[in-house]
């Protein structure tokens, strides 16, 4: 694995490990349907604005909050159909803050789940307020035993 200048490992790392010790032991078969999806709302406070976490000088939804609603609904909508001590493990987002959405608005995200190969997971994000569409792409996840996942930080 690659490390930064400070020793610390990436998770992107972990995971293509991850995926190497996943490839060279037995497959497990994850029964989860396509289709599946799942919603997360949140409430627009100074908390999650661009301005308060710094990814902006505004008062407005910041798009890493955004994209941790899409991911959130994400791992919603699958973790009820996953072996007991088994999670996944966000990889790859693609996704457009298509609009602004002010302090007091109420974020509805959605997850659905689109393909499976293996355990990799791919979704169709989208987020909506009041106004309509807000942001929308795609996001990968990957299923893990969360004990050796974490083993392996």
């Amino acid at each position: 694995m690659v490390d930064d200048k400070d020793g610390h490992f990436s998770l992107i790392e972990i995971v293509r490990e991850m995926e190497i010790f996943y490839k060279e032991a037995p497959l497990m078969e994850f029964q989860i349907p396509l289709n599946i999806s799942a919603k997360k709302t949140l409430v627009v406070e100074p908390a999650v604005t661009a301005q308060h976490i710094g990814s902006g000088s505004v008062a407005v939804l910041a798009t890493p909050m955004m994209i941790a609603l899409m991911e959130a609904a994400a791992l919603d909508s699958v973790q009820e159909h996953l072996p007991e001590g088994w999670t996944t493990v966000g990889t790859k987002v693609e996704v457009e803050h298509i609009r602004a959405t002010p302090v007091g608005e109420i974020v509805t995200a959605e997850a659905l789940l689109v393909r499976q190969e293996g355990q990799s997971l791919t979704f169709s994000v989208l987020a909506n307020d009041s106004s309509g569409v807000i942001g929308q792409g795609h996001h990968q996840r990957f299923i893990v035993d969360r004990e050796k996942f974490l083993n392996k930080l």
